[in-house]
């Protein structure tokens, strides 16, 4: 089961540098995210969802090759990829994975205008190595789905880590 953690920071320069963090120690293999967004509060209220990946592109490039394959049976393989890359964008696009974009919107809603916030969906990790690697950012963490038991315990991670964590 996947943990959601949602963590504000005052700018979205310092939300996308978490969440570059987050991506580098995927790479290492130290955390397993199953979703990772950043919600930007802008300066006149409107929410912007920055999202690792595109399910549209996904689905276009996907659709693409199918309707090229299926068209080289009927000697259309352009059209047929042309058709398929068009239905594998709208699916893609109405197709939502992770983290609720509605349920990210409300919680933005709520944000500071010109804050933003990284919400990352983790399957696993390596606690004693991701937790001083995201709190030395600051930030303030605004959404758990740990229990309170745990949610205090990372706080005290945090904290050891950098004094100045809100984390």
């Amino acid at each position: 089961m996947s943990n959601l953690f949602a963590i504000a920071y005052p700018d979205v320069a310092t939300a996308q540098t978490v969440r570059d963090e987050l991506v580098g120690l995927q790479r290492q293999q130290l955390i397993d995210l199953e979703d990772i967004v950043v919600v930007e509060r802008r300066e006149d209220g409107k929410i912007k969802l920055h999202q690792a990946v595109s399910n549209t592109g996904m689905g276009a490039a996907s659709g693409a090759l199918w309707g090229g394959v299926i068209g080289l049976l009927f000697f259309m393989p352009f059209l047929g990829a042309a058709v398929g890359g068009a239905t594998g964008a709208a699916v893609g696009a109405s197709t939502d994975t992770g983290v609720d974009d509605n349920f990210m919107r409300q919680v933005g809603q709520k944000m500071t205008p010109g804050g933003a916030a990284v919400f990352a969906l983790v399957r696993s990790a390596t606690q004693d190595k991701v937790v001083p690697a995201v709190a030395q950012f600051g930030g303030k963490l605004i959404q758990t789905s740990l229990s309170h038991e745990e949610e205090e315990h990372l706080r005290e991670i945090a904290k050891a880590a950098n004094p100045a964590s809100t984390l």
